[in-house]
């Protein structure tokens, strides 16, 4: 999207220094897997094997397919981090196949179905918060069997593989490059011995990558490639930008020109966001397009709005005068939205009062509702857009009638377009539904339905029946034979991308955990994945919310009660077995644009199976909390009625989530804002051993520890690398003034491994983990029986230390070789050991053994 009118010069400033820690080399990353083969190669407890419990059901983000066009039961599906998996029996059963590879995180594969060659490039292009950056491509000769590295190191994300049709040495790839930083090894490259070498023939600048490419069907030395500007920090977030367009080349890629000039008819300039392309196969000079265009709607689009009601942009910049002029009926209406939070004691009436009295400003609601991530879903962009050229690329022509709502201002994490072989005029746009047209983009219909997940990224056409279609989205893999009329789910891998993990106290034991667009689950640890349940009608997991899940937490004094939500702080507390009939908030609804039926309870009627809706507000007037996308929470473990929340600021309840009070000042820098929220807390530990001895790290590297339950903070970051996000601090069970910290460079492409200990309250700081390869650290967790063995989980992989951290070991029997670890938790009755992975699920092992090997 544009850059925000608030985006200030000071914010620019803000995310320089942010942005002085440099990117991780290729050649430290690669040395980095040497270092972890070696860690795994020295562990003594390597024998001992995870097992993965699932679950599978809401399966995971698919970013693309290949299917073989003479025999459509057999296919490949992509996970953004969940690896490659093949399939021969139309999507009943699949066989992973890229395991053993250095990285899980897939952005393109392409297969030539005739020799059984697959070609993987590395690191998704959906340029989301959990978008791991790859480290090139690789290249099977034999249907997956055994790999082989190709190169291209700095590529980080990769947007599709074009593979030429009749010379198997031959293939294009598209590179957007870095996520969070600048690159000029970004655009598309060629190679012409199959792999061996490549060669940079399209460059645009250091922030534009290539995002897609397609070839002519009837003429390979014809292809066209879409450029797409966007960068991206911790505190801001740009779409689109002037150098993003369409390239093409007639010389099979050896050269390109840009073709999307002015007076072209296709959007140029600034708002041009990501491009998809199709070339249509009737028509040999036709070209198909869509565009995020992230220009502003036109004044025209404004007046045709509802007028009977208001909305936030309706309080934006308001003058004292302008404000006292309000209706105060509609004002009224727009008050009492429940999705806005502003409290009940404010009427039309009260706040004019206070306007007048100069006690409040009459921008009061607009700033008080307005936030980064608010900002992101009102700005009012054009979106989605399709063009087609019927001259290879000389002029274009908008095709859809009506504006597309196929996204918002989210259109980075789609776009993409595909066109029938069989008919040019048929075509699938994927989005957060997929929509179909069958008079070449003048209209389209969604074609997904209960069965399938929202979030579509990659949809294959069958050629020889253009019915015949399947799709991937943030829930899995979906097919159809009748046009969408009816889907069928094709999801037995275990690829859940879990972004927290707890259990309860039952026997056996639950697991619960939140995931990304999957909301918050909860199952039996000792379940084992078996299709049976299919014929009973009844999944062993069960789910507690929607959205995005995000932490867990478990009242184990009944072991029902569970404190669980979505993105951005929206939390509540529920009974497990009984959840409440309400309509929990829509993760996407906007502030003052919807209403929610959600019943928020307070201490006076609340009952044990009620559920509540936690999410804290200031007051009108005061600066508006921040929210971390995965905001921490924690029930007291010395007093399970309390429970800690962190905005950027520390809150406490003392009734199980109900009243909850703002006890701290602003616990992180306060940086200037973006349209990303930034300043926000990000975790909370309290220590086993004192009552009221609590730790609080922010994304902006700020660290705090309270001593008196969070009524007085003292800062313990001095000794620590400034501005990395805080992933987690850990308070030990063994020793009161022990707390460990680790710090995570994702948002700066920074892969460092930060891990530090103090055995003073955070006084002073010791660097630990020096021999851990070159992976963000996203968890530390202490063994529950032996106090100088912690666990540490990384954007690749689990490690074991038995010294407190001067020495690590591998431990992977059962994993990936390469998986996401964002958390992990040990079960003492069961005495096991439970891996949260951002794309397999949650794994689970036996600590016994592992703790007599490690006594040793």
């Amino acid at each position: 999207m544009l850059k925000l009118t608030f985006t200030t010069v000071c914010l620019c400033i803000a995310i320089s220094l942010f942005a002085q820690v440099p990117p991780t080399s290729a050649d430290q990353r690669l040395k980095g897997l040497e270092k972890k083969s070696a860690l795994i190669a020295q562990s003594v407890i390597n024998q001992i094997p995870f097992r993965n419990v699932g679950p599978s059901i809401m399966s995971g983000r698919v970013v693309d397919l290949a299917v073989n066009p003479k025999n459509p039961t057999q296919f490949y599906v992509a996970y953004a981090t969940g690896g490659l998996w093949y399939t021969q029996n139309n999507g009943q059963s699949f066989t992973p196949v890229f395991d053993s590879m250095q990285v899980i995180t897939i952005g393109a594969i392409a297969v030539d179905w005739t020799s059984g060659t697959i070609w993987v490039g590395t690191g998704e292009v959906n340029s989301s918060r959990s978008s791991y950056a790859g480290l090139g491509v690789y290249k099977s000769y034999n249907r997956g069997k055994t790999w082989q590295y190709m190169g291209l190191p700095e590529s980080h994300h990769i947007g599709k593989i074009v593979l030429h049709p009749t010379n198997k040495n031959i293939a294009w790839v598209a590179v957007l490059g870095h996520l969070y930083s600048p690159n000029i090894e970004r655009g598309v490259y060629k190679t012409t011995d199959g792999g061996k070498t490549w060669k940079q023939t399209l460059f645009v600048n250091e922030n534009t990558g290539v995002v897609d490419l397609d070839i002519q069907s009837k003429n390979p030395s014809v292809l066209y490639a879409a450029a797409w500007y966007r960068t991206r920090t911790a505190a801001n977030f740009e779409e689109s930008g002037a150098s993003s367009g369409i390239y093409k080349s007639t010389d099979g890629g050896n050269s390109w020109k840009l073709i999307t000039n002015e007076g072209a008819g296709f959007p140029v300039g600034k708002g041009v966001g990501r491009i998809g392309l199709a070339t249509a196969h009737q028509h040999s000079n036709w070209v198909y397009a869509v565009v995020d265009n992230n220009f502003h709607l036109p004044d025209t689009a404004k007046k045709m709005t509802d007028t009977s009601k208001y909305t936030l942009t309706d309080f934006k910049d308001l003058s004292k005068e302008a404000f006292l002029a309000l209706d105060n009926k509609k004002l009224n209406t727009f008050l009492r939205l429940r999705r806005n939070g502003i409290p009940e004691k404010y009427t039309a009436e009260i706040i004019k009062e206070k306007v007048k009295a100069n006690e409040l400003k009459p921008t009061c609601i607009w700033d008080y509702l307005m936030d980064a991530n608010t900002a992101l879903f009102t700005t009012p962009i054009i979106g989605c857009e399709v063009y087609r050229s019927e001259d290879a690329g000389k002029t274009w022509k908008k095709m859809n009638d009506k504006q597309l709502k196929l996204y918002n201002t989210y259109g980075y994490y789609f776009g993409k377009i595909f066109a029938s072989a069989a008919n040019d005029d048929k075509l699938v746009i994927t989005g957060f539904d997929v929509e179909l047209s069958e008079d070449g983009g003048k209209t389209f219909k969604p074609i997904n339905n209960v069965l399938t997940h929202a979030d579509h990224h990659i949809a294959w056409i069958n050629p020889a029946d253009d019915q015949h279609m399947i799709i991937g989205n943030d829930g899995g893999c979906n097919i159809t034979y009748d046009d969408g009329a009816h889907w069928f789910k094709a999801n037995t891998p275990s690829v859940g991308q879990f972004y927290s993990v707890t259990y309860d106290m039952a026997t056996p034991y639950n697991v619960y955990g939140g995931l990304q667009d999957n909301g918050s689950w909860f199952g039996p640890s000792n379940h084992k994945e078996n299709p049976g349940w299919m014929a009973s009608g009844s999944y062993a997991f069960k789910p507690i919310n929607g959205g995005d899940g995000m932490q867990v937490q478990v009242d184990w004094s009944d072991n029902t009660t569970v404190y669980s939500g979505f993105q951005f702080g929206n939390y509540m507390r529920s009974n497990k077995n009984r959840r409440a009939s309400v309509d929990e908030p829509d993760a996407d609804a906007v502030p003052g644009e919807s209403e929610s039926s959600i019943k928020l309870v307070t201490a006076a009627n609340a009952k044990e199976d009620s559920t509540i809706y936690i999410h804290p507000r200031g007051d009108l007037g005061e600066a508006p909390l921040r929210f971390n996308w995965q905001t921490p929470i924690l029930l007291s473990r010395h007093n399970q009625d309390i429970l800690y929340y962190g905005s950027n600021k520390f809150q406490r309840s003392l009734h199980r989530g109900e009243d909850l009070e703002t006890l701290s000042n602003d616990l992180t820098t306060n940086p200037p804002q973006g349209n990303v929220p930034f300043g926000t807390l990000t975790t909370i530990s309290e220590s086993p051993l004192r009552f009221g001895l609590l730790y609080a790290g922010a994304d902006d590297g700020s660290l705090h520890v309270s001593f008196d339950d969070g009524y007085t903070w003292q800062s313990i970051q001095d000794g620590l690398p400034k501005g990395l996000y805080v992933s987690r601090v850990t308070a030990s069970a063994f020793k009161e003034s022990r707390v460990y910290v680790s710090l995570n460079g994702y948002r700066n492409d920074d892969f460092k491994p930060y891990l530090f200990v103090s055995d003073d309250y955070g006084k002073t700081w010791k660097s630990i983990g020096a021999d851990l390869p070159y992976e963000s650290i996203n968890v530390i967790k202490e063994d529950n029986k032996l106090k100088n063995v912690i666990y540490v989980g990384t954007d690749g992989g689990l490690y074991v230390s038995a010294d407190n951290g001067i020495t690590f070991m591998g431990w992977d029997n059962g994993l990936p070789f390469s998986i996401p670890i964002h958390d992990i938790a040990i079960q003492p009755i069961a005495n096991e050991i439970i891996l949260g992975t951002h794309g397999r699920s949650i794994y689970i092992a036996p600590l016994n053994e592992v703790q007599t090997k490690l006594k040793k």
